[in-house]
C-alpha cells in the first residue's frame, strides 16, 4: 500500500503529538530557576515573551509543513531549498541530537523512578525494558502509536491542569499584582531565563514530520500554532502558581510539586509527582515515534540508500525503527545524562535556522507558492533561531561538527558501496 493512503493522523492526534512534544518534564522544574534570575510575579512574563518570541519560528514550521506531502520535516524543507547536501547535514544533525535526547529521557526517567532502591544495573535494565515497550508499540503502527501518545498527553496535562484550578480557587490567588514598582529586570537576567523557558517551549517543530501521515496538512499549520499557544499559556499559570504557593520558589527542588502540596495537600502533590514520570514516558514515547522518520526521510538515493527509506503498510519505517531503538539501548547503557542532552542547542539551531532560511529562500524565489509576505516571517524567525546559538556552548559546537563528519563518512561509504559492481 501507498504510504500517502494510509493517513491516520486526525486533529486531535496531530494537536496531540505537539503538545506532547512540547510538555515534557522541564516545566516541573524550571519555575525554581526562572525565579533565581527574575523574582515574585514578574516572572511569569518571561514565558509570554518566550511564547511570543517563538511564534515567527513557528509561523515558518506552520507555512512550509502543509506544503510538502513528505516526511522529515525541516530536512524536507532545506532539500527543497537548498538541495541534499544542505539537507543532508539538517537531517543527519537533527536525527542524531533526538537519537541522544531520547536516550536521556529514557535513561533520566528509570533513575529517577529507581534511584533509591535499585542498583545501577537495574536501572539500565528498566531503561531497556522501556525502550522496548515503546518501540514495540510503535512497531505495532502510526495509529495506534498516535492513541497512545493522545492518552499520555490527557494523562500528563490532567494533574498540571488540576494544580491550575485548585491555584485559581485558592484565596490567595487573588493576591498576585503586577506592580510596575517590582519589575526591575535587567536585559542579561531576561535572556538567560528566556533561554531555560525556550527550551521547554521548543517540541512544536515535530508536528511537520509525519506530514505524509497527516489527514488534514492545512490543519499542521493550526496545530503549530495552538500547541505552541497553550504551552506558553499553561507555563505561564503554573509559574504564577509556584510564586503564590512557594514564599523560597527559587530554593525549590520540585516546583510543582510543593506548590501541589501546598494549595491541595498530599494527594494532589502525590498526583503531580506522577504526572512528571507520565510526561517523560509521553516525551520518550513520541521521540521514538519520529526520530525515524528523519532517518527514513535520509533513505535516498542520494543520501543514506532507499534501503532506510521503506514505511510499512501501517506508516511505520520498519528499518529506521529498528535501527533507532538499537542506538537508542545501546546510548541508555554507556551514556551519561550530560553527555546525551549535550547536543539540544546545536539540532534546535539546526531545525529553526534552516526551516527559518528555507522559508526566505523559497519565498524570494516565489517557489512552492511562498511570495514576498513570507520574507518578512522568515527574517524575523532566522534572528531569532540565532539568539537560540547563544545557549550553545563550544563543547556542543564540536560534538556537532564530529557528528556532522561521521554522517559523512557513513554516506560516502554507502556511495562507494553501490558503485561496486
Amino acid at each position: 500500500m501507498d504510504q500517502r493512503r494510509y493517513r491516520p493522523l486526525g486533529p486531535i492526534a496531530l494537536l496531540a503529538l505537539g503538545i506532547n512534544g512540547i510538555v515534557g518534564v522541564g516545566i516541573f522544574f524550571i519555575p525554581s530557576t526562572v525565579s533565581s534570575y527574575i523574582p515574585g510575579v514578574w516572572g511569569a512574563s518571561v514565558y509570554a515573551l518566550t511564547t511570543l518570541f517563538c511564534i515567527p519560528i513557528a509561523l515558518c514550521f506552520s507555512r512550509l509543513g502543509p506544503i510538502f506531502d513528505e516526511d522529515g520535516g525541516p530536512y524536507v524543507f532545506a532539500r527543497a531549498a537548498f538541495g541534499p547536501d544542505a539537507a543532508f547535514m539538517v537531517g543527519w544533525l537533527t536525527f542524531s541530537s533526538a537519537v541522544l535526547s531520547t536516550s536521556a529521557v529514557i535513561r533520566g526517567l528509570s533513575e529517577a523512578i529507581c534511584t533509591s532502591y535499585l542498583t545501577a544495573d537495574a536501572q539500565r535494565m528498566v531503561a531497556t525494558a522501556t525502550v522496548l515497550v515503546l518501540s514495540a508499540i510503535v512497531f505495532g503502527g502510526l495509529r495506534i502509536t498516535a492513541w497512545a501518545w493522545t492518552t499520555m498527553t490527557v494523562a500528563k496535562l490532567a494533574p498540571l491542569l488540576a494544580l491550575l484550578v485548585v491555584w485559581m480557587a485558592a484565596p490567595v490567588a487573588h493576591h498576585a499584582s503586577f506592580s510596575l514598582s517590582d519589575a526591575n529586570v535587567q536585559p542579561s537576567t531576561l535572556l538567560r531565563s528566556g533561554l531555560i523557558v525556550l527550551f521547554s517551549l521548543q517540541g512544536f517543530e515535530i508536528i511537520a514530520v509525519p506530514a505524509s501521515s497527516v489527514r488534514s496538512r492545512p490543519f499542521m499549520a493550526t496545530a503549530t500554532i495552538l500547541s505552541l499557544s497553550f504551552a506558553g499559556v499553561l507555563y505561564f499559570g503554573l509559574h504564577l502558581a509556584c510564586v503564590q504557593a512557594i514564599p523560597e520558589l527559587h530554593a525549590s527542588k520540585a516546583p510543582l510539586v510543593e506548590a501541589a502540596r501546598a494549595l491541595g495537600g498530599p494527594c494532589l502533590a502525590g498526583t503531580v509527582m506522577v504526572g512528571t514520570s507520565i510526561s517523560a514516558l509521553g516525551i520518550a514515547l513520541g521521540m521514538i515515534a519520529m526520530s525515524p522518520r528523519y532517518l527514513s526521510a535520509l533513505g535516498r538515493s542520494d543520501g543514506l540508500g532507499t534501503w532506510f527509506g521503506v514505511t510499512n503498510e501501517r506508516g511505520v519505517p520498519r528499518r529506521a525503527l529498528i535501527l533507532t531503538s538499537c542506538l537508542v539501548l545501546l546510548f541508555v547503557q554507556v551514556g551519561r545524562l550530560e553527555q546525551l542532552f549535550a547536543m539540544s542547542s546545536i539540532a534546535v539551531l539546526a531545525q529553526y535556522g534552516s526551516t527559518s532560511a528555507s522559508l526566505l529562500w523559497m519565498g524570494a524565489k516565489g517557489q512552492w507558492g511562498l511570495g514576498r509576505k513570507d520574507l518578512v516571517v522568515g527574517v524575523v524567525a532566522l534572528a531569532a533561531s540565532l539568539v537560540v546559538l547563544t545557549g550553545a556552548t563550544w563543547q556542543e559546537t564540536f560534538r556537532a561538527v564530529a557528528l556532522l563528519a561521521l554522517g559523512w563518512l557513513i554516506k560516502f561509504a554507502v556511495s562507494m558501496g553501490r558503485r561496486k559492481p
